[in-house]
């Protein structure tokens, strides 16, 4: 008997592109369930009562939300490409990278952003980019997985699509190709892997986007 999978998402949203990716990475067939969060399903507030946001991945009938939990819960339960290192100490540090982007580094980010790049917003920003681009600069490998894309690749989805995008749409310079060569080399292996660009918006979309939330600021 297959296995049900369901995915309660938003198309564009960076949170959801970390689940789908995951999902294609290891080839799993899905029903994606597209949720108007100005009037959230009864599902969705259902499977997830305690945040009532997306995403949320329902696998026959159980369902786990938050976007890198999802991840790590794809990773464990099918077989396939690893998302996350074998090796203990090299998961651990794989967790604690994916934390410190979530925790500092996107918050940082989005500041710089909706502050329409304030100088000091923006100095934040680079401080908390400039740990990523030391360890890309140690790794030197493609990616932060190394050769292949892992749960830190994942969770920097939105430095690699969405904050260029946001960069355009705006008028603002957080990622410059010289002060962050690696990421911005980084930038491009990561979109351009086909099971991530399967499922991005078109650029011109995401800039129309924040144009209009963010424009008129």
């Amino acid at each position: 008997m297959a296995d049900e999978v369901k995915l309660y998402g938003v198309p564009g949203s960076p949170y959801v592109s970390r689940v789908t990716t995951a999902l294609n990475l290891r080839g799993i067939t899905y029903e994606f369930v597209v949720e108007d969060l100005s009037n959230k399903s009864a599902d969705l507030l259902k499977y997830n009562p305690v945040h009532k946001k997306i995403p949320v991945l329902v696998h026959n009938g159980k369902p786990i939300s938050e976007s890198l939990v999802i991840v790590e819960y794809i990773d464990d339960a099918w077989k396939g490409v690893p998302i996350l290192p074998e090796d203990p100490y090299e998961k651990a540090q794989a967790r604690f990278w994916a934390k410190f982007i979530d925790d500092k580094c996107t918050p940082a980010i989005f500041k710089a952003i909706t502050s329409l790049g304030e100088e000091q917003a923006v100095a934040e920003a680079q401080e908390q980019l400039q740990f990523l681009e030391n360890k890309l600069n140690v790794k030197g490998k493609k990616f932060f997985g190394g050769d292949s894309i892992n749960l830190v690749d994942i969770a920097a989805t939105f430095i690699a699509y969405w904050l260029g995008a946001a960069e355009e749409a705006l008028g603002i310079r957080v990622l410059s190709k010289d002060r962050f060569p690696k990421i911005t080399e980084w930038c491009g292996n990561y979109i351009n892997c086909q099971v991530v660009k399967d499922d991005l918006l078109p650029r011109e979309a995401v800039v129309a986007f924040f144009k209009k939330r963010f424009g008129n600021a």
